[in-house]
């Protein structure tokens, strides 16, 4: 049962606007991830990567990694991996070797090329529950919460979380 309002007086986790924003993407994204992976042999994180590719080639993997809004280490990983793949190329910049800029192989524009319709259809499917009202308005929402994060500042004094090992455990947890 839903309550009026209850985004902005929330009394449980499946009242929080991210934790429901969450499992929309876990839900709607399940066919995308089959799609990746069954179908093309890649993570949606990749995915990610390769489409960001295909609309602004010759990035660097640090420009990359900023547009993907991932850190550095999963974007590096990443990388790696389509590399291996053979879907996107490093080459160095003329006049400095030890930078690198990224394009898709002619394989990863391929994969963009076939993925991207797919994709587009199941994200048709999400919206055909709107009206072309409500999907302007949400367009338009989804604008301004964007502009709203990307706009809050961080608390200076948590510290941040170390994902490796397990060492991101609050002290005194197992």
């Amino acid at each position: 049962m839903s309550r009026p309002l209850r985004l902005l007086a929330p009394e449980a986790i499946d009242d929080l606007l991210l934790y429901r924003l969450s499992r929309l993407l876990a839900q709607g994204g399940g066919p995308v991830i089959r799609l990746c992976e069954g179908r093309h042999g890649i993570t949606r994180r990749e995915w990610r990567l390769l489409s960001l590719l295909a609309q602004a080639p010759g990035q660097s993997p640090s420009a990359l990694a900023q547009r993907a809004q991932l850190d550095r280490a999963r974007t590096s990983k990443a990388i790696s991996s389509l590399c291996e793949k053979q879907l996107i190329l490093r080459t160095t910049r003329p006049g400095d070797r030890r930078r690198v800029v990224l394009h898709l192989s002619e394989r990863g524009a391929e994969i963009v090329q076939a993925l991207f319709p797919e994709v587009c259809a199941i994200n048709q499917q999400l919206l055909a529950a709107l009206s072309p009202e409500q999907v302007a308005l949400l367009d338009g929402l989804l604008n301004t919460l964007q502009a709203q994060a990307d706009a809050l500042p961080l608390p200076a004094d948590l510290p941040k979380a170390d994902r490796h090992r397990g060492k991101g455990r609050p002290p005194g947890s197992p």
